[in-house]
């Protein structure tokens, strides 16, 4: 009697883990993104996406306030996405964010946290480095960000629209950042952001620009022999070609004096004929 009853108890905690896993399954965790990015100038407009099974009929989206999610907005409508949409973002807007989605009697879990920075809250910073600007591969280099005016604690290095992770400064108001060992994907333009660790997600409005270019030795002495040996071959094609016409024309001008002589007793012939014909005709009226 203990064997099946401990029969029956393990079918049932088998059951109850394959329900478990089907519900699981049932209810996949929401994707949360962003469009078109999550470094977002002040006043700008930003769009949040919460990505569900088709047959969500309701999304909520929350923000993290004083340690605790609180509802931002939510959209009912059997979809598998939600857009959530702000025209306009200000320091209110910036924060972290989750969403879920409702299906059947059911909540999903929440999605993973999506961080959203607003920019232009701040002068902006300045951005600077003592090295030049044009780097072989392999080498490093240093950047200094920075703001005479405003006490940041914390800085933030963005190239391209993709900012880094931020580089926490234990001492003073300066961010420094190192570079390397570069290649071609180190290149492009880089600026930099101040904020303080209060506020993580109200940033500067962003430093002037430091365009990085990397350049390829290697590359460069194949491109410089390539346009030697083209340049010369273009002289030697030249010259060739020189050589060739002054020959040509060497062989014709004594075909035209030929020509020239020997039309000329042709030309005597001629006249001698007019003067014996006249000679005749003279002779004649005699």
């Amino acid at each position: 009697m203990a064997c099946k009853d401990t029969t029956t108890l393990l079918c049932l905690v088998l059951c109850l883990g394959q329900r478990i896993q089907a519900q699981e399954g049932d209810f996949p965790i929401p994707v949360l993104s962003d469009e078109p990015g999550s470094v977002i100038p002040c006043n700008a407009s930003v769009t949040i996406r919460c990505q569900g099974p088709p047959e969500s009929y309701l999304y909520r989206l929350v923000i993290l306030r004083n340690s605790t999610y609180t509802e931002v907005d939510k959209k009912l409508g059997i979809s598998k996405e939600a857009e959530f949409v702000f025209s306009r973002v200000d320091a209110n807007t910036a924060g972290r964010y989750r969403c879920r989605y409702r299906k059947r009697f059911s909540w999903s879990e929440h999605s993973e946290a999506l961080e959203l920075v607003v920019t232009g809250l701040y002068d902006k910073p300045f951005l600077s480095t003592d090295q030049g600007l044009v780097l072989m591969p392999g080498e490093k280099i240093s950047l200094r960000c920075g703001s005479a005016h405003t006490p940041f604690d914390r800085f933030s290095l963005a190239r391209e629209g993709e900012a880094s992770v931020p580089q926490h400064q234990n001492r003073g108001h300066q961010g420094n950042f190192t570079l390397g060992p570069v290649d071609a994907g180190f290149a492009g333009n880089y600026r930099c952001y101040g904020w303080k660790s209060g506020s993580p997600y109200l940033w500067s409005a962003p430093s002037d620009t430091l365009e990085l270019t990397v350049t390829d030795s290697v590359n460069q002495d194949y491109t410089v022999g390539n346009l030697i040996r083209m340049g010369v071959a273009g002289l030697v094609l030249v010259a060739f070609l020189a050589i060739l016409a002054e020959h040509w024309h060497s062989h014709r001008v004594p075909h035209k004096e030929a020509g020239l002589h020997l039309a000329e007793p042709s030309w005597r012939k001629q006249k001698c004929q007019t003067e014996w014909t006249l000679g005749q005709t003279a002779s004649g009226h005699s």
